[in-house]
């Protein structure tokens, strides 16, 4: 299958829409993280390495889970995230190979990882199903891709709520709180494992598929 060519204009909004955020992210993240920390924790006890990916790294906030046995690279599309993500690695004392990145067009080698990870990041990425094919083709044949993501409610009438909503949440913050994760990961050609709900009505869910 032919992957549809990268949106330069959006993803460049993207990288600056988040670049701007970079210096207040966490702090306008804090009291959400006390309740995503055990979310986090539980997606990279599922992680299988040893060479592991994580895309979207942002500001470092999944550094402290990362296994110890494990070679992680982890990937940001923006340089202020990647800068805050290196700061926190040197406070952990971790040595990180963080590296900038686009998830639509990653400069990988084929079939190079055991495991790819991603949390909160396919609700900002400008074009989802293209960055999950990127994720299928450098992850080996068997491997896993395991996600952490909020997505469109099952429920009608509140999915109806934040599809109204939507836009201007994605000019304030950057991501789109409808769209459909799990059918987009189909749509990639992934086979999924299992879909676990975590919270929020059916909102956040823990992803596991495999290529």
């Amino acid at each position: 299958m032919i992957s549809n060519p990268i949106d330069a204009r959006a993803t460049a909004v993207t990288r600056a829409r988040y670049q701007r955020l970079s210096r207040t992210y966490d702090w306008m993240e804090a009291l959400s993280e006390r309740r995503i920390r055990p979310w986090r924790q539980k997606l990279w006890s599922t992680v299988r390495g040893p060479h592991v990916l994580e895309v979207g790294v942002g500001t470092g906030k999944n550094l402290p889970f990362w296994p110890g046995d494990m070679c992680i690279t982890a990937i940001d599309l923006t340089p202020g995230m990647l800068e805050r993500a290196q700061q926190r690695a040197t406070q952990l004392k971790l040595k990180a190979d963080l590296r900038l990145g686009d998830v639509q067009t990653l400069d990988l080698l084929d079939a190079s990882f055991d495991s790819a990870v991603a949390t909160f990041v396919f609700c900002s990425v400008p074009d989802p199903i293209l960055g999950l094919r990127e994720l299928k083709r450098v992850v080996k044949p068997g491997g896993q891709i395991v996600l952490l993501e909020h997505m469109r409610s099952p429920n009608e009438t509140v999915g109806r709520i934040m599809d109204v909503l939507n836009p201007l949440i994605v000019r304030i913050m950057g991501a789109n709180v409808n769209r459909r994760t799990v059918e987009n990961v189909q749509r990639a050609g992934l086979n999924i494992e299992r879909v676990e709900d975590l919270g929020m009505g059916g909102i956040v869910k823990l992803v596991v598929a495999w290529v």
